[in-house]
């Protein structure tokens, strides 16, 4: 077995705590890292005991949500509430950071942000970064290869869908059929 790479350990685990974020416009997920251990995570959301956006809505100010604290800032604040120091980390974050975010990145020291997906990329945040040396990579995340047991299983269950006397199997072994051909590229 090929183990992933330390980008995408990490990426993963940003993606990770997504999935814990309470906005409703865009989940995004944090982790700062340094000597290859992470040190703090975070993701969007109300303040701590607040009302979340996903129970009541969105509060929107000029197009913006103005209850979310953004994953960054989060994963940096958990640092800050620990005593954690920042100098020298890394993050790693599942969107490109917001102007306000990359400028708290960089104040904390940190040298290195890492992201997967483009999502308004600010021009103003990207010279800041140069200008500081926080070197910025885009780590698109991998998807996980089917097991050899789900493959088998897929098959199975084509096998079964063949003999079917449903008119929606036909759809269902042709998705399935498509599923292991772009697995087994």
């Amino acid at each position: 077995m090929e183990r992933i790479t330390w980008n995408q350990y990490f990426m993963s685990q940003s993606y990770l705590l997504k999935s814990r974020s309470t906005c409703q416009r865009l989940a995004v997920g944090a982790v700062i890292v340094r000597d290859k251990r992470m040190i703090a995570g975070g993701y969007n959301g109300s303040v701590s005991g607040g009302v979340h956006c996903i129970d009541e809505g969105c509060y929107v100010v000029d197009g913006h949500c103005v209850r979310t604290i953004h994953a960054e800032m989060n994963a940096l604040l958990q640092c800050s509430k620990f005593g954690v120091a920042t100098e020298g980390a890394e993050i790693y974050v599942t969107h490109f950071p917001c102007l306000h975010c990359t400028k708290a990145i960089i104040q904390a020291g940190v040298n290195a942000v890492y992201y997967s997906e483009d999502y308004k990329n600010d021009p103003y945040a990207i010279e800041l970064m140069q200008q500081s040396g926080v070197r910025m990579q885009k780590v698109p995340v991998e998807k996980e290869p089917l097991q050899h047991e789900q493959q088998l299983l897929i098959r199975q269950m084509i096998e079964k869908l063949e003999s079917s006397d449903d008119p929606e199997a036909e759809q269902l072994v042709h998705e399935a059929s498509q599923l292991l051909r772009m697995e087994n590229r």
